[in-house]
């Protein structure tokens, strides 16, 4: 039997990540979640997921900043990210600078909302071009 490929959800927002849960699971994805970066940072070093899906604006550490720390560890920085944002709506709203999102070295990128559809082939395309 295939391995499902295990995906990390980190996004403040509950709705989101029970909607994008049941999305992932739709297809035979394994989907681990954290509502915070700390959290979300712990969660990759205790579970190993195969993608992470990363929010950008939450409170505490954004997702610049976990992405960040993702990229630079070593043993976690083969991990695609796909970050997920609101960014381009709330711009006014907060204090991160639009170029941090430039330099990041981050997979992928996507406004939210995002449909069902587009968040499973952007997942599907990344985990295929980064699995082993």
């Amino acid at each position: 039997m295939e391995r499902k490929a295990k995906i990390l959800v980190i996004d403040d927002d509950p709705d989101f990540v029970a909607v994008t849960k049941l999305v992932l699971e739709s297809k035979p994805y394994q989907v681990v979640t954290a509502f915070d970066g700390d959290e979300g940072l712990k969660k990759v070093r205790d579970e190993s997921p195969d993608l992470i899906i990363l929010d950008v604006i939450m409170p505490l550490k954004d997702g610049f900043m976990v992405c960040e720390q993702l990229k630079r560890d070593p043993e976690l920085r083969k991990i695609p990210v796909l970050m997920l944002t609101a960014f381009a709506e709330k711009v006014g709203e907060t204090s991160i600078a639009l170029s941090q999102g430039l330099t990041l070295e981050a997979e992928d990128f996507i406004d939210k909302p995002i449909t069902p559809t587009e968040l499973l082939i952007r997942v599907e395309r990344l985990l295929k071009k980064f699995s082993l």
